[in-house]
């Protein structure tokens, strides 16, 4: 039975605290007292609310928030955050006054943008993190653009502030094959001598996660935290290479109870498109989470979910708003019974590695695609 905290609510997730400030304390102790930490609460901070953990993991000392969007830096503002935050994704030109306006600094990472801030008045600079291309390509500025881009900042100095310089790493996540990465840091050292040589001194960043931990020399002023913020690891190979070092908690448990419970005779067929067959006689469960919430049909007829500490398969296809489940060897079984749907150890079928195993998935999809208007729990 679902605590009464609960009550009315057919689906919730509870985001553990002890947990947040576990992972926090294992990256504080993996860089120095020097270094700062960007928690990185794009996109919903990973699924997990993103006002609530800011406000959480500013409570615990980051130096800086990492957003997609202005929308998610506005949002912030607006609750009263006022630790620095910066946008990694692309701001709309029409944003770079309200940017500047509410401290909020920006990813530059185009020559485009670049000659859209020419063309704005402001009323103080705006705060730019220069990106730079080291290999990704996906955003920034290309190591034959290094002259050009002196260049311009020097003659803009006057409506925007060089605050940071940055890249990110393509491959970093295994340990076994480091030239890559080596390679890009290699790089962006070019970068950073060169903007020191003319007289900027930039908060330099390039690692996330993975970077973080396997590659040290690389933490420069800043690192930035995202999936082991919330107890996750950003690949098996970085888990593996840190195996009995270190011990992330997994942050997250979505819950849902048992809404009917029902026996079927051997021979029935189940769900849409009668894609599966009993072949005994069995008893499920219907479980009111589906596709809409954020549960891939993908998972159907593989997924598991736990009931009273048993794993339970999904039978046929995961609908919209539902999902059907074996509940033959859960004793007892009940409508209003809690239902673990996503959050348990590495090793578990409805953990988020274990779930993403099953629909060869990732898990950083698996999370940020958990439906935000689910009511989160800070516990």
């Amino acid at each position: 039975m679902a605590e009464n905290f609960f009550s009315g609510l057919r689906t919730w997730i509870e985001i553990d605290r002890k947990a947040i400030r576990h992972n926090y304390g294992v990256f504080r102790k993996l860089i120095s007292p020097k270094t700062k930490l960007m928690a990185v609460v794009k996109s919903n901070a990973y699924g997990h609310g993103l006002v609530d953990f800011s406000k959480e993991v500013t409570a615990l000392g980051a130096d800086y928030l990492g957003v997609d969007s202005m929308t998610e830096a506005r949002a912030l503002r607006r609750e009263g955050i006022v630790l620095p935050i910066l946008v990694l994704g692309y701001t709309m030109p029409e944003l770079f006054v309200e940017a500047s306006e509410s401290d909020i600094s920006i990813a530059v990472s185009n020559f485009e943008t670049l000659d859209a801030i020419k063309g704005v008045k402001f009323v103080k600079p705006i705060k730019v993190h220069i990106k730079v291309d080291t290999g990704l390509h996906r955003q920034g500025f290309m190591k034959k653009d290094l002259p050009k881009v002196l260049s311009a900042l020097k003659v803009e100095n006057k409506i925007l502030k060089v605050e940071g310089l940055f890249t990110h790493f393509a491959s970093a996540k295994n340990p076994s094959f480091p030239k890559d990465t080596q390679n890009q840091i290699a790089e962006f050292k070019l970068w950073i001598e060169a903007f020191k040589k003319v007289g900027f001194s930039p908060l330099v960043h390039a690692s996330a996660t993975s970077g973080t931990m396997l590659f040290p020399d690389a933490h420069f002023d800043m690192v930035r935290i995202g999936i082991g913020m919330y107890g996750l690891w950003p690949a098996k190979e970085v888990n593996a290479f840190y195996m009995n070092k270190v011990e992330l908690m997994p942050v997250l448990i979505w819950k849902s109870i048992v809404t009917e419970v029902k026996k079927v005779p051997k021979g029935d067929r189940v769900g849409y498109d009668f894609t599966e067959i009993f072949s005994e006689d069995s008893t499920i469960g219907i479980i009111p989470v589906g596709y809409w919430h954020g549960y891939s049909r993908s998972l159907s007829s593989i997924g598991r979910v736990l009931i009273k500490g048993v794993e339970c398969r999904v039978l046929g296809r995961v609908s919209m708003d539902m999902l059907i489940v074996d509940v033959t060897k859960v004793k007892g079984c009940r409508v209003s019974d809690e239902v673990t749907v996503l959050g348990q150890g590495a090793k578990s079928a409805v953990s988020a590695m274990g779930i993403s195993e099953l629909s060869d998935s990732s898990w950083y999809e698996l999370i940020t695609r958990i439906n935000p208007l689910i009511k989160r729990f800070y516990l």
